[in-house]
């Protein structure tokens, strides 16, 4: 066990925190569960940045860091549609974003298995998906205006562009893997 996969751990561990703190009937709550969402966002970036600082990567980090990543937001979207169940933009932005998860994941690891794995490396589009969905889970989860500034209408634009990218960027995985796809099975 080495310092980045302690912090994602750390980070699974956080999701029940969150989903409790999501759901207590305080007023500071929105606010708290806001933090945790962002604390989470942020030692993403951070586990990373250390296990190559360090040299620590290993097959453990390869496999529970994108795990815990998809986990806090899947746990994020699914409470924030229980909580507007009827706001379609809400819906459909979450089941884009969903199934493109499982399918870039299922894709990656037929790759890996294929030893073609480098060949769906993270995107430029993929990573600009994610930060606008995390910013987009932010906005959501607070749910209270910011200085007039309707936060929860913001985060519903930003999580429909967030889902717009995730179809282009799991367009481009998949163009990547299709010479592979291809050859492996037609």
């Amino acid at each position: 066990m080495n310092i980045p996969n302690t912090i994602t751990i750390f980070r699974i561990v956080l999701i029940p925190v969150f989903i409790v703190i999501f759901y207590m009937p305080q007023p500071w709550a929105p606010a708290l569960a806001t933090f945790v969402f962002w604390f989470a966002a942020i030692t993403d970036w951070f586990d990373g940045y250390l296990a190559r600082k360090l040299k620590q990567q290993s097959k453990l980090g390869a496999f529970i860091d994108p795990l815990a990543d998809k986990l806090m937001v899947i746990s994020a979207l699914v409470l924030i549609l229980a909580k507007d169940p009827d706001n379609n933009w809400l819906l459909f932005s979450s089941l884009i974003i969903i199934s493109r998860e499982i399918i870039i994941s299922s894709l990656r690891e037929w790759m890996a298995s294929m030893g073609k794995g480098d060949d769906v490396a993270v995107s430029f589009s993929g990573k600009l998906k994610t930060g606008g969905q995390m910013l987009a889970l932010l906005f959501l989860i607070y749910e209270q205006d910011i200085f007039g500034m309707p936060t929860y209408a913001l985060g519903i634009g930003l999580l429909v562009i967030a889902a717009l990218l995730s179809v282009i960027s799991m367009a481009t995985y998949i163009k990547s893997a299709w010479p592979t796809l291809f050859k492996e099975n037609f």
